[in-house]
């Protein structure tokens, strides 16, 4: 059994290694762009990257591991020649992606992934655009790289699985590795925490090619391959051109917005906060007890009282928030950082200006590929559960709001205006565990949510009531926004567009006006927009309108996983893709609200593919 394990050992060792010379071989390839970066900050790709290479390395150990069980009944060397050509194969492979990606980083700016797998379906126009010289040098450096990890694997490690003895206790230790083929886990996924292992995780610098130097670019291919995304548009209803004019008329950029700012250059303090929805707030027509301070500073700024959630969670709104993006049904754009990284920011656009800006979240950053969006979205500073003390991590999600919002008042004392500072906050995320008696009595799900909410807006109360005594305030806009709402009754239905309103409300001393409700229906997509047109700024935000705007429409559009929503004042439609057709329709003209959010899904998907 000793031996077993220590060849087995010896064969991680190996893969690892391979993985550290890919990344090496990738720096050298990419030369020119590499060596503009310090010796230290190329070495923190290898620190950062080896999850990854460990993650892939996982993968590679199942079938061995797996095969080890057999191999203990039956003599002779068929486990050991099995591995060996298991392993050959393996090199090939990851040989090809290795060469593959470091020669076409290039072009693509991205780590290579799954979608150029599928031109070799037709190898023919696959390679009609490199020329024969080309094609014979690529096909001899896989060559030559797959022959030197043959011969070292042949040389050192092959002969750790000969003569591996014969095993008298077949039970115990059949047992011990069934029980280690099960803890692959732990190193495939990253760890033991809530999230799992993806791209953004190893992201640590503003400079994105060290962050794509990080990637190992075969878990890259693999887990893309695994969770492949459309490369047609399933939502094609009809000629593109004319969706085009559709959305176009949609979000025209005509009209005078409403000032609502007394400064040119406010500074911004966006508060999304988790979960809120707009049936818990007294003045969006909801509870009037859930949220006191919110309402509160709903009634004394601007209440956009008919507004929209753009998707279902966070890592669908936070990209509509920030970039203006709307959320796509089946799909998440912020998984994909090769795409996100296309995106306009506002953060870019703000700290272009000379903003200083700061993301805040008290959760782990490296959730949904969080992590990558958050680096690529500009932001000079980013604080996440990892800066907080672990004795303060009671929460599942991390630290509580009241804990956070504390530590970001510690560093507001100091903060250098002007700046553009993003909080999202976490405790009302399920499972609703919160550090305070309960406020509303009960056991079900929408009590503990209720009071999940109002712990979180007594947390959110406290910090505005004490940033109204700051030097700062009367300089600052403060936008709060939920990032979704929380669908506690299964017998809603999914699309439901009353899942979907959530509050936002405008507060702070750089407003120039007090009281106002402004009734356009909108969402997260339109906040972009909004705020330009209000400091005057330039960015390119297409699906988005302004809310403040005259002549602006008045719509609304969401996606949910089987299809979208599409609001407007007199009609709303909820669409079904899954069973082709209108499942809820409402008002005056209800078919052309479904042809107005047909025409943005078919646009906006369109889109997405492209980038």
């Amino acid at each position: 059994m000793k031996k077993r394990i220590i060849a087995l050992c010896f064969y991680v060792l190996f893969w690892v290694g391979f993985f550290i010379a890919a990344r090496l071989f990738f720096i050298l390839i990419q030369y020119h762009d590499a060596f503009k970066n310090s010796a230290g900050e190329l070495f923190s790709t290898f620190i950062h990257g080896l999850a990854l290479d460990i993650s892939t390395a996982g993968y590679y150990l199942l079938l061995p591991v797996l095969f080890a069980i057999p191999g203990l009944f039956f003599k002779g060397n068929w486990y050991r020649l099995s591995l060996r050509w298991y392993t050959y194969l393996l090199i090939v492979f990851s040989s090809v992606i290795v060469v593959a990606d470091a020669n076409l980083y290039s072009y693509w700016g991205f780590r290579m992934d799954y979608t150029p797998m599928i031109y070799l379906r037709t190898p023919g126009e696959a390679m009609a655009s490199v020329s024969t010289l080309k094609a014979i040098l690529f096909f001899f450096t896989i060559l030559l790289y797959s022959s030197l990890y043959i011969f070292v694997y042949r040389k050192f490690i092959d002969r750790k699985f000969n003569n591996l003895g014969v095993v008298r206790n077949l039970l115990p230790v059949s047992a011990f590795f069934l029980l280690l083929f099960g803890s692959l886990i732990i190193p495939i996924r990253g760890g033991f925490g809530v999230a799992p292992i993806n791209a953004g995780s190893v992201y640590f610098s503003k400079k994105m090619f060290l962050n794509h130097t990080a990637i190992n670019a075969v878990w890259n291919v693999g887990t893309s391959a695994i969770t492949q995304k459309p490369v047609k548009n399933p939502y094609n209803f009809g000629d593109q051109s004319t969706a085009r004019v559709l959305v176009d008329s949609l979000t025209v950029k005509k009209g005078i917005p409403q000032k609502v700012i007394n400064r040119e250059k406010p500074n911004v303090l966006l508060i999304v906060l988790e979960s809120f929805s707009g049936f818990l707030v007294g003045p969006d027509g909801g509870d009037s007890l859930v949220t006191p301070n919110l309402n509160r500073y709903a009634r004394e700024g601007i209440l956009f009282s008919n507004f929209y959630a753009s998707g279902t969670r966070t890592d669908k709104a936070m990209p509509a928030i920030l970039n203006g993006y709307p959320a796509q049904p089946a799909q998440s754009i912020i998984k994909e950082p090769k795409k996100t990284q296309s995106l306009e920011s506002l953060i870019k656009i703000f700290n272009a200006q000379g903003y200083k800006s700061a993301f805040w979240y008290g959760g782990e950053i490296n959730f949904a590929n969080f992590n990558s969006f958050v680096i690529g979205s500009g932001f000079d500073q980013i604080v996440t559960q990892d800066n907080f003390n672990p004795g303060d991590f009671n929460s599942k999600w991390g630290v509580h709001d009241h804990i956070m919002f504390k530590t970001f008042r510690d560093s507001m004392t100091v903060v250098r205006e002007p700046f553009f500072n993003v909080v999202l906050t976490l405790s009302s995320h399920e499972p609703f565990d919160v550090p305070m008696e309960p406020v509303f009595i009960g056991s079900d799900n929408m009590t503990r949510y209720k009071n999940s909410v109002y712990y979180a807006d007594k947390a959110l109360g406290g910090f505005l009531d004490w940033a109204r005594t700051t030097g700062w305030w009367k300089n600052t806009l403060v936008i709060m926004v939920a990032d979704h709402c929380c669908r506690i009754s299964t017998e809603i239905p999914a699309g439901s567009k009353d899942i979907f309103k959530i509050p936002m409300v405008w507060t702070g001393g750089a407003l120039n006006t007090s009281g106002l409700r402004i009734e356009k229906r909108g969402g997260q997509v339109d906040i972009a927009n909004t705020l330009m047109n209000q400091v005057g700024f330039e960015g390119n935000f297409p699906f988005g309108k302004d809310l403040l705007s005259s002549r602006s429409k008045s719509f609304a559009f969401y996606t949910y996983n089987e299809g979208f929503g599409f609001i407007t004042d007199s009609s709303s439609v909820e669409y079904d893709h899954k069973v082709k057709k209108v499942i809820v329709a409402e008002g005056k003209d209800p078919a052309s609200a479904e042809a107005n959010g047909k025409a943005y899904l078919q646009v906006l998907f369109d889109d997405y593919l492209k980038r």
